[in-house]
């Protein structure tokens, strides 16, 4: 089959994405094979081509999200039937979604909305499970309370699918950084209640919209650069949920007298550990899936970069790198 891996090029000495063909894998008892409609990029794509290097040559199949249509089904398979289209966003530990087919864990694929394109579709998966585990599963949101909620990097790709989830789903009240005036206009399209500017002091901007702080933080962006500005904003007994690594220390010493805790949330954990619970992720992109369904929930595919081939996904990583994009890229899947 066709696929387009991260390999080092020792003549280039450097790691390039190249088009190869690959051996079909075979298919686990629970495990579906989808032919790969279309693919949207994350930060975690760059992120493992980084780990790719002169002793680490590859190559490597990336592409944490993906739609499409199963084709195949393994003997156990119990959810899905061949010919179902399809969206998820995949193991971190197996091949990803950057090829003609891939082989993929039932209990982590979602039935794909029926109003949606497999390029819409493909916008969701990683975010939406991202958003939705910090949401819930981290921050323990009460639905019916009116928590006041900062969202850091709000017009990111996790950003835009949790303003929604929030507004959709609770009760919140929704803050959100944003400085450009296209990202303030995209974040309020999604229904944020209000933006604020990720470069000035967070607790000034909430105080002057007349609020005295914010009870949970959902940080989508460096945690180091926002640190300090959260510890000033976030109430007593308030949590920060992260997605982001850090390469340099944190002060925790500033959560201290509030009691605050810091969180993080990686969604690829329950498929890397094979937790019991990883068939939540299924009901999880099903349950939001309903809500894009009747289209209380957009899909957030913002840039459209055409079929996938070496040269638009390249360009789609460096778009991604340059921490300047809105929502989704998006690409469709290999032509034949």
């Amino acid at each position: 089959m066709k696929t387009i891996a991260a390999i080092f090029d020792s003549k280039l000495k450097k790691t390039i994405l190249q088009t190869l063909d690959a051996e079909s894998l075979p298919l686990g008892d629970y495990d579906v094979r989808v032919n790969v409609k279309a693919v949207s990029v994350n930060p975690v794509d760059y992120k493992v081509k980084k780990s790719i290097h002169s002793e680490n040559p590859g190559p490597r199949v990336l592409g944490w999200d993906a739609s499409g249509v199963v084709t195949e089904i393994g003997n156990k398979v119990s959810t899905l039937k061949i010919g179902e289209e399809v969206f998820y966003a995949g193991d971190i530990k197996r091949p990803g979604s950057n090829a003609e087919f891939q082989v993929v864990d039932e209990l982590i694929v979602g039935k794909k909305p029926k109003n949606l394109s497999f390029k819409e579709a493909t916008s969701l998966p990683l975010t939406t499970i991202t958003a939705y585990e910090a949401i819930f599963e981290k921050l323990k949101i009460n639905p019916k309370q009116k928590t006041k909620i900062l969202i850091v990097a709000g017009a990111g790709g996790v950003g835009s699918i949790a303003i929604q989830i929030l507004k959709q789903m609770t009760n919140a009240i929704v803050f959100a950084t944003a400085s450009r005036e296209e990202s303030i206009t995209w974040v309020k399209k999604l229904g944020v209640d209000y933006a604020i500017h990720p470069k000035k002091d967070f607790l000034e901007q909430v105080q002057d919209l007349g609020f005295d702080g914010v009870n949970e933080v959902l940080l989508f962006s460096e945690p180091k650069e926002h640190f300090e500005n959260i510890s000033k904003v976030l109430l007593p007994f308030g949590n920060i949920c992260s997605i982001v690594e850090t390469d340099s220390p944190l002060n925790m010493n500033l959560l201290k007298s509030k009691s605050n805790g810091y969180l993080n949330e990686f969604m690829f954990t329950k498929s890397m550990f094979q937790t019991v619970d990883r068939i939540k992720q299924k009901q999880l992109l099903e349950e939001v899936g309903g809500l894009v369904a009747e289209g209380k929930i957009i899909p957030t595919n913002h840039i459209d970069l055409g079929e996938m081939t070496e040269e638009t996904l390249t360009k789609a990583h460096e778009l991604l790198e340059s921490g300047k994009t809105i929502g989704k890229i998006v690409l469709g899947g290999f032509t034949k």
